[in-house]
């Protein structure tokens, strides 16, 4: 079966609330994410932020935007769906950063070439249709010796059992009644690797990404949520995502752009 992207649109207006199942991705993932681009960013660029252009691709409604604008960035968020561009523009008009938000596909990118000195691509790239367009539009709009960085979910076993069977396919602890993802679109980090070589962009570093509750803890609170008696926004604090040694389920990761020569 496909997967149903058009979820976004359906829930995307709502997606700051705890009760959205999308606000998961809220609770442990966006800290989780963020300690390990903040490593990355220390690591290559002394933790220089401010005034980087930083450009958000799958943006949703602007969880991660808006924490790269805290740092310091002028950040862009590119994104295919109108409802939840409408929700990251009212967040931040509600007291959050400044940050322009596009309409628009990581597949065909509205922007100039070599624009941003940072991008990130997190949860999208086990989603798009063209998975090689997508990392040569992000090559293109990287400037020379610009950082990607990004997470996606490894095609595994793991992964199968987690993020397919128990988040989606079985009753009593699926996230929502809808076709979250497929496991043939996930990606190994070796054809991830290769794809990012192709377009020009170094990979630099790998962590693992997984939930660190006690696994009964885990599924535990999948039922509730299930269940109503806790928002999506407590399920994703109780999983605890967080950076791991083994990316067997998903994984976090950089890459640099070669640097132009002469």
């Amino acid at each position: 079966m496909p997967i149903d992207n058009e979820l976004y649109d359906r829930l995307g207006g709502s997606w700051w609330d705890e009760d959205n199942p999308l606000n998961l991705l809220h609770g442990s993932l966006t800290p989780a994410r963020m300690e390990y681009f903040r490593g990355v960013l220390r690591d290559r660029l002394g933790g220089r932020a401010a005034g980087l252009k930083a450009l958000d691709i799958g943006c949703g409604a602007g969880l991660l935007a808006e924490e790269f604008a805290r740092l310091g960035c002028e950040v862009t968020g590119v994104d295919p769906s109108e409802p939840a561009l409408a929700a990251a523009r009212r967040h931040a008009a509600d007291g959050g950063p400044a940050i322009r938000y596009l309409a628009g596909s990581g597949e065909e990118l509205p922007l100039a070439d070599a624009s941003f000195d940072v991008v990130l691509c997190c949860d999208v790239l086990e989603h798009v249709t063209d998975l090689p367009r997508v990392i040569a539009e992000t090559a293109r709009a990287m400037k020379p010796g610009g950082l990607y960085l990004f997470d996606t979910v490894n095609r595994t076993a793991a992964s199968w059992l987690l993020a397919i069977k128990i988040l989606q396919d079985w009753p009593p602890t699926r996230i929502i009644d809808a076709q979250l993802h497929s496991w043939d679109m996930f990606i190994k980090p070796r054809e991830l690797a290769r794809l990012l070589q192709r377009n020009g962009l170094e990979p630099g570093g790998l962590a693992g990404l997984a939930p660190r509750a006690n696994p009964l803890a885990a599924l535990s609170a999948l039922r509730a949520a299930r269940r109503g008696r806790i928002s999506y926004g407590e399920l994703g604090r109780r999983l605890d995502f967080g950076q791991v040694r083994s990316a067997a389920l998903s994984y976090m990761g950089y890459a640099i752009k070669a640097a132009e020569l002469g």
